[in-house]
C-alpha cells in the first residue's frame, strides 16, 4: 500500500499521533485529549482525528487523513461494540485498532518475547510469548484496573469521606482533599457521581506526594495499589516463567517501584522506546508491504 503511515496512541488522558513515511521515518507529531473508546467513543473519535491532523501540520503537510493508513492503540479496545463503532467512523484509508498495551509492548521490547505493565490512569499487562499476545487485567475502571491512577484517586476521595465521618483518622492528605471541596462532603459525592477515570486520576499525584511525607492514609492507599500491581505481575510471571524483559510503563511507572515487592523490582528494565514508536513500527509492518499485523 502507498501513502503515509500513522501510529496513534490513545488513552484515558491524551491521544498522540505520529506521521511517518513508508520506511517508518517520523515526519510529524500531534497531541489532543482523552481517547478511551469505551467510556466516550465520540470524544475519542474527535481527538483521534485532531491528533492526526496536527501530526500532518507538524510535518508541514496538508492534513489529508484519507491518504494515511493507521495502527491505533486505544484504551477500551477490549469491547467489540466500541471497536466496531469507532472503526466504522475513522477517517483513514485503512486502519486497525489494537490494544494500547500492544503498541506499548512493541515500543518497550521490540520484537522480543517479554512483558510490560502499564500503570497509568488504568492498568493492563501485556505478554508476548513465541509471537503470541496475552493480556492480563485491563477490563476497565469499574471492574478492574487495580493499582491504577483512577483507583488510587478514587480511594483518596473515599478516605477523605471516611475521615470526615471520623470512621478513620484525619490525615494531611484527606484534609488537603477536603479543603479542595470547601470541606463539604456533598461536593465530593457530586464530583464522584459523574467522574470519569481521568477525573479521579487527578488526585493520584497527591497520594504519592503525601506518601513521601509518611502520611498514614497515603501510605495505606499505595499499599493497596501496589498489592494489586504485585498480584498482576505474579500472574505475568506465571505465564512467562519470569523470563524475558519486564518493563513498567505509564505515568505511575517511575513512582511505583519503591512500593512493589522486591521479586518484581529486581526484574524491571528500561523500555527501548515509547508506545507511539511501537504504533508506527506496527503500522509499517501492516501497511508498508509486510504481512498484516494481528493482535
Amino acid at each position: 500500500m502507498t501513502g503515509y503511515i500513522l501510529g496513534i496512541d490513545g488513552g484515558g488522558t491524551s491521544c498522540r499521533a505520529a506521521l511517518a513515511d513508508q520506511a517508518g521515518t517520523m515526519l510529524g507529531r500531534g497531541k489532543s485529549g482523552a481517547s478511551n473508546i469505551l467510556t466516550d467513543p465520540d470524544t475519542a473519535l474527535r481527538h483521534i482525528t485532531e491528533a492526526a491532523r496536527l501530526a500532518f501540520e507538524d510535518a508541514g503537510l496538508t492534513a489529508d487523513l484519507g491518504s494515511a493508513s493507521a495502527i491505533l492503540g486505544l484504551a477500551g479496545n477490549n469491547v467489540g461494540d466500541a471497536v466496531g463503532y469507532v472503526t466504522a467512523r475513522l477517517p483513514f484509508k485503512a486502519s486497525q485498532i489494537v490494544s494500547d498495551g500492544v503498541i506499548a509492548l512493541q515500543g518497550a521490547i521490540g520484537d522480543e518475547d517479554g512483558a510490560i505493565g502499564i500503570v497509568g490512569t488504568g492498568t493492563v499487562y501485556i505478554i508476548r510469548d513465541q509471537g503470541q499476545f496475552k493480556s492480563i487485567a485491563g477490563w476497565g475502571f469499574q471492574v478492574s484496573d487495580l493499582g491504577s491512577g483512577a483507583r488510587l484517586g478514587q480511594l483518596a476521595l473515599q478516605e477523605s469521606l471516611l475521615a470526615f465521618d471520623k470512621i478513620r483518622p484525619m490525615s494531611a492528605l484527606t484534609e488537603a482533599i477536603l479543603q479542595e471541596f470547601d470541606g463539604n462532603p456533598e461536593l465530593i459525592v457530586d464530583f464522584a457521581r459523574l467522574a470519569k477515570p481521568g477525573d479521579f486520576g487527578r488526585y493520584t499525584p497527591k497520594v504519592f506526594e503525601f506518601a513521601g511525607r509518611n502520611d498514614e492514609t497515603a501510605l495505606r492507599i499505595l499499599k493497596a495499589g501496589a498489592n494489586g500491581v504485585d498480584e498482576a505481575l505474579d500472574a505475568v510471571s506465571a505465564v512467562t516463567g519470569a523470563k524475558g524483559k519486564l518493563c513498567l510503563l505509564g505515568g505511575l511507572a517511575p513512582l511505583y517501584p519503591p512500593y512493589l515487592s522486591e521479586r518484581h523490582r529486581i526484574r524491571l528494565s528500561e523500555p527501548r522506546a515509547d508506545a507511539l514508536t511501537g504504533a508506527v513500527e506496527l503500522a509499517v509492518k501492516a501497511y508498508a508491504g509486510k504481512a498484516e499485523m494481528r493482535a
